[in-house]
Parts: structure tokens; sequence; C-alpha cells
């Protein structure tokens, strides 16, 4: 790290001589003390920016150890020079000027350091006082009276005859010191000018943390002839502390100048060069001037030196920008805080108005008695009296009624139901009069009531003036204005109180969301660390920077196994590291005799470990984990992984162009992958069927032309992935759909063309352009054999089988020509790896599991569902979730086990084992239902018969809804025990992982992704542990009805025979972690393999 700072203000002698300097005569002399000990000469307070003279002991002074003097230097790390502060030139070496005075255009203009000014009549007054106080020191033994022994004078005496005698002594000694001090110095100028040297330093040994003073003989240097003298320097290969100062002509025999400066504690070497203050330099033949430091630190100590320093920085940079942010955030509120207060005074001021043309429609039409009906006593009333509100029952539809209530309310029903009273009979009055007592509200100016037989929750039959209700006036009520005004006050209130509410819910609850991101995170970098502790493994699991570090290595299940030695070779950021890889290192048998071990320091610079072993110390036979090498993540490091540029050449992205998972995976993985801090960007068809109301920021962004036809591209913001489409002006995406066009492959082929086209065009160098299936294919051989060599040698090739039943002489051809390649899941890479596509590159072929975006499926946060729901609150949630669902799609509302199926109706699926898995659970007196609609109309034909059948035999326990509902989909993943996933080959699968992310529970068959992520209850326990989980699920191997039975059965039984492990089991499911965090990790983890 190079740092340059200027020169800081010397050491004060205050707090050395703040009580001596009234008692000791100081004499001017020339030298300085390198020390910390302070020669005769000094004189006060030297913080004002003179230049200081500091005398040395004796001659050997430079090998003791400095004592830490107070001083007034400002705060900071700048060096301790005893300069005033000048103007720091750049700490750039100097080893190309010429040291015949070449003009160079030195370009700073750097201040004169002046001498200090004696000041003669204090330090004749300091000598004066030392003599007086010698004097009276001879006579005071003798001389003292009684009195002064009596009054404790005496003492006092003695301790300031000590003192002064320790002020004197203290003067003589240093008064010799500056003496051997100056012999010394004219002893070695005599010396080396008799040698023909032009360089000493005193001390000769200059050591850490010590001022020293440099001589230059200006009559052998290039500047013998100019005025002035300057040295221009830094420490540590220029990299520590730049300096400037001016040199001063020296008394010495010889043409010897000289200026002094301090050492800085972490220098090991001092570099310089002298100038004229302008543009002539003596750089010692463009070799610059160098001193060793010696007893301090190392090269490599002050690397980590820098790094600590680096990491200080970071970490107070860090500080600052949270501070900003957290301004910003505030300030932010603030403005939010007075819109919504404008807001909320706007809806105030339109709802007072609203009421108020209601009140005064309600008062032309009220009244304040109708004869035989009803009438208020007294007649003359207003807010808080207690009135008697009379009625006739038999005036109305209450003629009948054994009981009589008054429900009642104000000024138009503003406040809701505020009266409720039963009547009585009134025994004064003749005929069916009941009256009721009725306190008058304080702000009514009329009051609003209906007659019913009984009170609001069991009332049936009322009396409502003929659906007009009864309105009374208040013949006393307060002035309209003032009413008013505190209406719309009162208004205003209760809208801000809501606001606050209804805020205080949203941050808890993204408060909380937050959090259980963070923790599932957490758990899922665990388990991720954890995942090869079969193969290898560190204590402490959390590598931290700056500290050591065990490796736990077992070659019983890797390719070293039985060899006699293992070897451990590691180096740090993916092999980049500035030490480069550290030496191998044999490892020794650890305590639990299963495994090897080896230990290192880990840099404070690291942010990732890289190792690999092998069986001797030259190499010979590898474990490099199948070329991807092993990687661990180091935390609390003061570098962090430089952004990696990915850029996606795709035909499909969700939400805006999607038809089946790839869109899913392309946007999702974008994400995660951004989330990890790198730089993510997708290049897309703009089809005419895009939806664009999910694109952000959409516009214009430039044109080019290129396969005879002007493209345009376009810019916009998808799920907060940056996506440029591609719109080529021939025509070909103008189809009105994605796929179908009988020239699919001839328009795909010319986009990934036209893709890397624009890559080349707009100057972009990707580090990865990651392709997908057959449609995105081309771009692997294209970028080979005609961009590679051509502007875009940067980027590595990754490409994704999606599904190998699509194109697979396109993707076979780019898998040859790609870095890396992958499929999305572990088990569909084995079960694909003998395809011809696929069997003659399985060494750079590998599985990774998709996964799910978890902001989009979260059922804490979803508005399809009838309330919000965790693990914590899964049994309530998944309840209100089934009941609901069963109430939308007319079922029977009962306590019964729910099957949910989500699927395209395609032979893929397993549509046979579907339609037997609908009838058995019909069986076990179950229900279910499905979602999902078949792209070949016999299929959907089929199912169409079959729903039909259903829903006239089964109609309260089967519903089949033959179509694409979103918010079905949602409510479906949340009230099902179960769903069903059968496929014969999948190799990823969505709907699994959706399910268990809403707390239900899957049913599969063994296949492709199903099996990676499904592990059996019964049958999978060790499995599941191997990776870190639980028991999550059901499963089947066969593809007949016997298979789907045996696993369907056992679900269905498991809900009727143990409610309580049921529902534990799908709070087990609910946490574990099925989204991107994992599936990131590896995917950058090929991606760095690929360039490697």
């Amino acid at each position: 790290m190079d740092v340059s700072l200027q020169a800081h203000r010397p050491l004060s002698c205050r707090t050395v001589f703040q009580d001596r300097r009234s008692i000791l005569k100081l004499k001017p002399v020339t030298g300085f003390c390198p020390n910390g000990r302070y020669s005769s000469w000094f004189k006060g307070d030297l913080t004002s920016g003179v230049s200081c003279k500091i005398t040395a002991s004796s001659a050997d002074f430079s090998r003791r150890r400095q004592k830490k003097v107070s001083s007034s230097r400002p705060n900071g790390p700048g060096p301790k020079a005893i300069v005033p502060k000048t103007p720091i030139e750049t700490s750039i070496p100097k080893t190309n000027q010429r040291n015949t005075g070449d003009k160079k255009g030195f370009a700073s203009s750097t201040a004169s350091v002046v001498g200090p000014k004696v000041d003669v009549k204090r330090i004749d007054e300091t000598s004066r006082k030392v003599e007086e106080s010698s004097s009276r020191s001879e006579t005071s033994a003798t001389g003292r009276s009684f009195q002064e022994v009596e009054d404790g004078s005496i003492d006092k005496g003695i301790d300031i005859d000590k003192k002064l005698s320790d002020e004197a002594s203290l003067k003589l000694k240093l008064e010799m010191e500056e003496k051997q001090r100056v012999e010394e110095i004219e002893r070695l100028a005599e010396e080396n000018f008799s040698r023909g040297k032009k360089l000493f330093v005193y001390p000769q040994v200059v050591k850490p943390d010590q001022h020293i003073e440099v001589f230059l003989n200006k009559s052998l240097s290039t500047l013998n002839s100019e005025d002035d003298v300057f040295i221009m320097g830094a420490f540590n290969e220029w990299r520590w502390k730049s300096f400037t100062f001016r040199l001063s002509r020296k008394n010495l025999k010889g043409d010897w100048w000289s200026c002094q400066f301090h050492v800085p504690a972490e220098a090991y070497k001092i570099d310089f060069v002298f100038f004229n203050g302008k543009d002539v330099y003596d750089n010692n033949d463009k070799k610059d001037f160098c001193i060793d430091v010696e007893s301090g630190m190392d090269a490599f100590a002050f690397e980590d030196f820098l790094l600590e320093e680096k990491r200080k920085e970071l970490e107070k940079l860090a500080e600052e920008q949270a501070e900003r942010e957290r301004q910003a955030e505030e300030q932010r509120r603030i403005e939010a805080e007075k819109a919504a207060q404008e807001a909320d005074r706007a809806e105030a001021k339109a709802e007072t108005e609203r009421r108020r043309k209601l009140v005064q429609e309600l008062t032309k039409k009220a009244v304040r008695s109708v004869p035989d009906v009803w009438y208020i006593e007294p007649s003359e009333f207003k807010g808080k009296d207690l009135v008697r509100l009379y009625y006739n029952r038999s005036s109305g539809p209450l003629a009948g009624a054994k009981e009589l209530w008054v429900h009642g309310g104000h000024n138009g029903w503003s406040a809701g139901l505020s009266i409720v009273e039963s009547l009585v009979r009134s025994e004064e009055k003749d005929g069916d009069w009941w009256y009721a007592r009725v306190v008058v509200p304080d702000q009514a100016v009329v009051l609003d009531w209906v007659f019913a037989d009984g009170p609001p929750q069991n009332a049936t039959v009322y009396d409502n003036n003929h659906r007009h209700d009864f309105h009374a006036i208040v013949p006393k009520s307060i002035p309209e204005e003032q009413y008013w005004v505190e209406e719309e006050h009162q208004i205003y209130r209760k809208l801000q109180e809501e606001r606050r509410l209804r805020e205080e819910a949203i941050r808890a609850k993204a408060k909380k969301t937050a959090l259980m991101k963070a923790e599932m995170k957490e758990r899922t970098l665990r388990r991720y660390l954890l995942s090869q502790k079969h193969i290898v493994y560190t204590e402490p699991l959390d590598v931290q920077a700056g500290s050591m570090v065990t490796i736990f290595y077992n070659p019983a299940n890797t390719a070293l196994h039985g060899k006699p030695e293992v070897w451990f070779r590691c180096s740090f950021n993916h092999w980049a590291h500035r030490s480069g890889p550290l030496p191998p290192q044999k490892m020794v048998p650890a305590e639990n005799g299963t495994h090897v071990k080896a230990t290192v320091m880990v840099p404070l610079d690291a942010y990732v470990m890289d190792f690999v072993f092998s069986e001797s110390e030259e190499g010979g036979l590898f474990d490099n984990k199948n070329d991807m090498d092993y990687h661990i993540p180091v935390f609390g490091g003061v570098l962090k992984e430089s952004p990696m540029h990915i850029v996606h050449i795709t035909v499909e992205m969700a939400p805006i162009g999607k038809v089946g998972g790839l869109g899913d995976v392309v946007t999702s993985l974008s994400r995660a992958v951004q989330d990890l801090n790198h730089h993510v960007d997708v290049i897309l068809p703009k089809y005419d069927c895009l939806n664009l109301s999910n694109v952000k920021e959409f516009q214009y962004k430039r044109s080019y032309s290129w396969g005879g036809t002007e493209i345009k591209v376009w810019f916009g913001k998808v799920e907060g992935v940056s996506v440029y489409f591609l719109e080529p002006q021939n025509g070909l995406f103008y189809a009105g759909c994605i796929y179908g066009c009988k020239n699919d492959a001839e328009r795909f082929g010319f986009f990934c063309h036209a893709a890397l086209e624009y890559l080349l065009q707009s100057g972009s160098h990707p580090d990865i352009i990651h392709c997908h299936d057959w449609s995105s294919a081309p771009v692997a051989w294209l970028y080979k054999d005609h961009y590679m060599h051509y502007g875009l040698s940067k980027a590595r090739i990754v490409f994704t089988i999606h599904n190998l039943e699509f194109g697979a002489h396109f993707i076979g051809k780019a898998v040859t020509y790609s870095d890396k390649s992958t499929t999305v899941s572990h088990t569909y890479s084995k079960e694909i790896a003998g395809n011809p596509a696929v069997a003659p590159h399985l060494y750079k072929f590998h599985g990774i599991i998709n996964g799910i975006d978890q902001d989009i499926w979260d059922p804490y946060n979803d508005g399809f569902l009838p309330i919000s729901y965790t693990s914590e609150n899964v049994v309530e949630g998944k309840q209100a979730a089934k009941e609901a669902l069963q109430q939308r799609l007319g079922l029977k509302t009962a306590d019964l086990p729910v099957i949910g199926i989500i699927t395209r109706l395609t032979q893929q699926k397993g549509i046979h084992l579907i339609k037997h898995a609908i009838w058995r659970t019909l069986e076990r007196n179950g229900q279910v239902v499905l979602l999902g609609s078949a792209p070949d109309p016999r299929i959907q034909n089929e199912f169409v018969n079959l729903a039909n059948q259903l829903h006239s035999t089964h109609g309260d326990r089967a519903r089949l809804c033959l179509t694409y509902d979103e918010p079905l989909s949602h409510l479906i993943y949340a009230g099902a025990d179960f769903i069903l996933v059968p496929s014969i080959f999948e190799p990823c699968g969505l709907t699994q992982l959706v399910a268990m992310r809403y707390g239900s529970i899957p049913v599969v068959r063994k296949t492709g992704g199903l099996y990676d992520t499904v592990f059996d209850v019964d049958h999978d326990k060790e499995r599941a542990e191997a990776q870190g989980l639980e028991p999550n699920g059901f499963s089947f191997d066969g593809a007949d009805a016997a298979g789907v039975d045996y696993a369907l059965n056992r679900a269905i039984s498991a809900w009727y025979d143990g409610r309580d492990w049921f529902n534990s089991l799908c709070k087990t499911v609910m946490e574990q972690d099925w989204s991107w965090n994992r599936p990131a990790l590896d995917y950058m983890e090929l991606y760095h393999a690929a360039r490697k």
C-alpha cells in the first residue's frame, strides 16, 4: 500500500523540561538527540514548526533502545521528522533522473526549512537561576532558622535542594553527551571526506523509531553548483511515508550538508534522492540511495502491517459508509413521513367533505319526531345528554316482537354502531309504546338508528324505516363549523395512527424476513463447509484471515487411497495470492487415525483457501476434486474477491419470457450470483410476445449492424438483473411465440451470433459466457471459432444442459467446445453420462442442483394466501390455506388429507401414474387437486374427460383445473398436505422444492433431481445425514401402479395415524434450504475452475 503523508510537527521539549526551563542554563549548539534525550540547546516549546537538532548521549548511542517521549504532534501516522510541515512530493523512485543535472520538470515547490530562533535572553536567565539556586543551596543547611524547622519549611527546602541537584547533574550529563556526539560526527565527516565518500548517516546503525541525521558531501554530488539541496524519499521501497526536507550547510571538514528526520517504527529500509528543489537530481546513478534499517520489521512483516492498516482503513470506511447510509435513510424517512402526512391531510379533508355533504342531506330529511312511530324526550337535548327514545311497536314490522332493541349511531353512521340499548314497555303511555334510555354522542349533529328484535348478533327482524333508517336532529348540537374542524382533525389522527401501525407491521415483517433469510444462509454455508467432511474439513470450521488453520484429509475416500504419503499443496485467492503457492507440506497422521492433517497460517489478505493433495513432494498422482480443486472461504480478511463478470446468453427468462424451467433458472441464478457481489448481465431476444410490464427502466440503448440487418439494443432490469434485449430488424423474433416456428434453429443461431457480436462491438469483456440448452448452444462454438482470437479472449464458456431430450446434436457440440459443462442435478448427470453428447467429456462435466427463488416462493410474504406463516406456525398457516383451497374449488370443507399435483401433462411427467394416484387417493378417503395442462390435444382431452367423470362422481373430493393459474398454484402448494411428482425422468424438478418451502411433503419417483432432493423417511436417513439433512418425504422406484401405491399409501397412513409426527415433518421441510444459496456457491466454484 503506497501511503504519502506530510511530515508532522517536531517533538516537544515542553513535556520534558516544563519544570526545568527556569533553572537550566541551555546553550545553542549544533546537533540532535536520536534517542529522545534533549541537549542543552533546547529552550522550550518546539511544536511551532521550526527544525530542531537533538544530541546523542554517546558515540555508540545508536545501539541503545529509544525511550518514549511524549510529543505534541498531531494525531495520525505521520513521520516524526524534526522539521516543519513541508509539501511532500510523490514517493515514486527517481531512478530515471540523471545525476548530471538534466531538467526533468520537477513540479512542486518545497518550502524552506528555517533554523530555530535562539532566545538568548531566556537561556541566560535560565543559566542565572541555576547558578543562584546552586549558591543558595550551599548556605541553606546552616542558615535555616528554628522557625523554618517549626513550620516545616526545612522539609520543603530539602526537596528543592534535591531537585536542583538532580537538574544540575542532568545539565552536565547532556552537555557531555552533546560534546561526544559532535566529536563523533566530526570524526565521521573527516573519515568519509578523506575516503571520497559523499554520504554518511548518524547514528551509523539505523534502527526503527529513531531520529537520524543524513549528511551529503555536496562537492562530490551533481548538486555541487546548486544553492539549495533537498532530500526526497520514503521508506520500504518507496511505499511508506514519503518526505521532503531541506538540507543545511555544516561546519565540518568538506562541503557537508545535512538534515534530520525520524525513522518510523515500520521501516526496514530508507530510499531517497537529493535534488535542488526544482529539476536537478542526484539519484546515485539512477539506482537511488538507500539505507537499511536494522532490528525492525522485515519486508514480510511490513506486508502484514500494511494489510492490517488496510483492514483498519476498510473498517473505518465501512463505518463511514454505514453512517452515510443511515443518514440518507433517515432523510428518506423524514421526506416520506412529510409526504405521508400531506397525503393524510388531503384524505382527511376529502373524507370530511364527503361526510359533511352526507350529514347535510340527512339533516334535510331528519325530524324531531314522527307521530305514532317515534319521539324523543326531552325534545331539546345536546351531546352527552341522557334521553328517552320512544317507539311504537305496533307501527311497523316489529309488532309481534318479544324484544325490542335500538341499534344506533350518529352523523351518517360515521363512527359505526355506537348505540345499542334494549327497549322496555312504557307504563306511562297509552298504546304499545316502548322506550330506551340513550346517551347522545358528544359530537352528534344527527342521530341514526334502526329498531330490531334482538341485539346486533342475534336480530332477525328490523324496522329500518323502509331501508332509509331513522334520523333525528340534535337541537343543541355544537356549531357546524367547529364540528367539522374537529371532525377533520379526528379523521387525520385516525389516518396517521392506522398508517403508523401499518408501517410498523411492514417493517417488522421485513425485518423478520431478512433475519430468516440470513439464518438460512448461515445454515447453508455451514452445511456447505461440512458437505465434504468425509473427505476434507478444517478446524476451525470458519477459517479466519490472520490465524492458523488445520486441514484434515481422509485419503481413503479419494484417488490417493493407499498411498504411503500425502502432501498438501495450498495457496489463496484462487491461486493468485501475492505470495504464490505455499511450499508442499507433508501431512501427518491425525489423532482419529483415519485422517492426515496439515496446519498453515492464513494471510490477512486471503478471502478463499485453495488446495489439492498429491502422493509426493514432486507431485505424481493428484486429488484435485475432479479438476475443480478444493476451496474453502476465508472470513475477516482485508481484501474481498474482485467481482466476476458473467453474461448469460439465453432464449428464456422468467417472468417476461418463460416456457419451462430454463427461464426460472436464468433469473434466479443471476440474482443469487449478484447477491455474492458479482456482476451479471443477460442477453435475450426481444420477442414481440414479451411481458414488458415486468421490465423496469426499459429504454433504447443503441443499435449496430450485423448479418445484413440493423439490430436494436434495448436495456432494462428484470428482478434486479440487467438485461440487454436484441431486436433484429429482419423480423426473426416477430413470430408471436418463443418456440414453435419451423425455422427455430435459424432464429436462435442468428441470435447467438448477434449476441457475441454485440459483446465485441460494445467493448465488453466478460469473464464467463454462460449458455443454456440447444437454443443457445451455438454460442460455444461460434465463440471459439470466430471471437476467442478477435477481441473476446478473456471469456470462458460454461454450458448447461437443462434437458437432453431436445437438440442432442447441438448440445453435444456445445459440450465439446465449452470449458465447463453442467446439468441441473448430480443424479441426472450420471443418468446421461453414457449419452454420446456427454460421454467423451465427463472430465469437465458436473451436476449442480437447481434452486428456487425464496423471494417469489415465500409463504411468509405470499399475497395469494389467507394468512402468512413460517415453520413456527406451519400448522395454523396450512390449515387456513387448506380451508381456502376447499372453498375456492367447491370441495367439502373437512379435515382430510389433500394430495396436490401441479405439472405439465406430458409423458415425461408420468401421466399414467398421476391418473392412478388420483383414484388411490379417493379410495383412501382423501381429496385430490390437479393444476396443469397438456400441450398435446389428445392428452388434454383425456384429462378433460377424467375431470368430468370425477366432478360428477366425487365432486366434493376431487377437482382437476386444466389450465395455468398462478394464484391457485400458490394456494395448492400451501393448502395440500402432499405434492405428488411421479416423473419418469426429471433433470432437476422445482415442484418438490417449492412444496417443501410451503411445508408440503413431496411424494416422488426416484429419478434425477427428485432423488437428489427428496430423502425417504423410512429408507434414506443415512443418505440425508451425509448431506447434512433430515429425511423429508416419500419416494418409490418403479414406474408402475405398485410403485406409486407404495409411497402414497405410506404418506396417507402417516397423516391419519401420526398427526403430531406429520406436523413436525412439515416444520422440518420448511426449515431446509432449497434456495439458490448453495447452488450459487457451486456455480461460482465452477466459474473459477473454468478460468483456472
